[in-house]
C-alpha cells in the first residue's frame, strides 16, 4: 500500500473514532483523560488558547486551530478562520487579512444583510463566495423592530422569551433545512480538499451560523465536545463590548427605550446550541448520522479532513 493510502486509512480510523463508529470501549479509551491524570488533561485544556486575529473593523475573527483531539493530535493553525462580517475593515485590517494567505472567503449572510451592512472588504484578488444560510427572517424582524421606534411593538416582537425562542428555532433549521445543510456541506468539502488553501467563513456577527459551522468542524476533527462548546460560547467574550456600545447607541438615539431586548439575539447560549444538537439527534440519531446522512459526507471526505487539518 502506498504511503498516501496508508495515511488516508489511518485518518479514516481517526475519523471513525471521532464520530462514534468504533466500539464504545475503543471510543472511551480515546476520550480525554483516558490513561492520563485529570491534572494533565486540565493542563492540556489551559494550553488551548483561542487565537483571535485582532482587527479594528471586525471583533470576532479567529483561527480555529490549536485545539487537541481525542485521538492525540492537534488541529493545524493557519488553514481555517471564522469571522464576523468583513464589510467594515480598515486599510490596516485588509493588510492583516492579506497576511493570512486566504484563498477562499465564504459568506453565510442573506442578501438583506448584504444590503444593509455592505459587501466584504477584502485584499485585491479575493472575492467572497455567497453561500446564504437562512436566519428565518430574523434580520428583517430586527430591522423592523428597531425602525418602529415603538417600545410597545418592540416588546411584543422581542420580549417575553420570544427572542430566545426565535433563536432556538433558527438553530434547529441549521440541521433541518436541506438548503442550509447544503451550504455547510459545501464548505466542509472545500476545507477537506487538499488543494484548497486557507479558508475563512463568516456571517454577520460570526456567532450563530459561523458558530454552528465551527462546532461541526471541530467535532469532525475529533475535538472533544466540551472544547467545541467552549469555542462556540467564546463569541460572548469577543463581542461583549461592541454589542454593549450598540445597545447604548440605540438608547441614546431614542430608537429603543429598552435595548436589553436585543441581548438574547446578540449572545450565544448553550440552549441555542442544544436546540441544534437535539434536532440532530432527532433527525439523524447521532453526530455521525448528521455528517453522513444530513450533510452527505462519506468516510473518505471525513478522513481527508482529518489528514489535512490534524497533525
Amino acid at each position: 500500500m502506498s504511503r498516501a493510502r496508508i495515511r488516508l486509512a489511518t485518518a479514516a480510523v481517526a475519523a471513525a473514532l471521532a464520530i462514534g463508529t468504533l466500539p464504545a470501549a475503543a471510543y472511551a479509551a480515546a476520550a480525554p483523560g483516558a490513561g492520563v491524570s485529570a491534572r494533565h488533561h486540565q493542563h492540556q485544556q489551559q494550553d488551548e488558547t483561542i487565537r483571535q486575529i485582532p482587527l479594528q473593523g471586525a471583533v470576532n475573527v479567529r483561527d480555529i486551530g490549536g485545539y487537541r483531539t481525542w485521538t492525540g493530535g492537534k488541529v493545524r493553525q493557519g488553514l481555517v478562520y471564522r469571522s464576523d462580517a468583513l464589510s467594515k475593515l480598515t486599510d490596516a485590517d485588509v493588510t492583516t487579512v492579506s497576511g493570512l494567505g486566504l484563498t477562499k472567503v465564504v459568506d453565510f449572510r442573506i442578501p438583506m444583510e448584504l444590503q444593509y451592512d455592505g459587501a466584504d472588504r477584502l485584499p485585491t484578488g479575493l472575492s467572497p463566495t455567497a453561500r446564504p444560510v437562512s436566519d428565518l427572517g430574523l434580520y428583517g424582524t430586527l430591522v423592523g423592530a428597531i425602525s418602529s421606534g415603538d417600545p410597545v411593538t418592540q416588546e411584543q416582537m422581542l420580549g417575553g422569551g420570544r427572542a430566545e425562542a426565535y433563536m432556538r428555532d433558527i438553530y434547529r433549521t441549521f440541521v433541518s433545512s436541506p438548503e442550509n445543510r447544503a451550504q455547510f456541506a459545501a464548505t466542509l468539502r472545500e476545507i477537506a480538499n487538499g488543494r484548497q488553501g486557507p479558508v475563512l467563513y463568516h456571517c454577520t456577527s460570526g456567532k450563530d451560523r459561523t458558530g454552528w459551522m465551527t462546532y461541526v468542524l471541530l467535532r469532525a476533527f475529533a475535538v472533544p465536545e466540551e472544547t467545541a462548546e467552549r469555542d462556540y460560547l467564546a463569541s460572548n467574550t469577543f463581542r461583549a463590548a461592541y454589542d454593549a456600545r450598540l445597545r447604548a447607541g440605540l438608547k441614546q438615539s431614542g430608537r429603543m427605550q429598552n435595548p436589553d431586548l436585543l441581548i438574547p439575539l446578540q449572545e450565544v447560549r448553550q440552549d441555542y446550541l442544544d436546540a441544534a444538537t437535539a434536532q440532530m439527534e432527532a433527525d439523524y440519531g447521532s453526530f455521525y448520522g448528521y455528517l453522513t446522512q444530513g450533510l452527505g459526507l462519506d468516510l473518505r471526505t471525513l478522513a481527508k479532513l482529518q489528514d489535512k487539518m490534524v497533525r
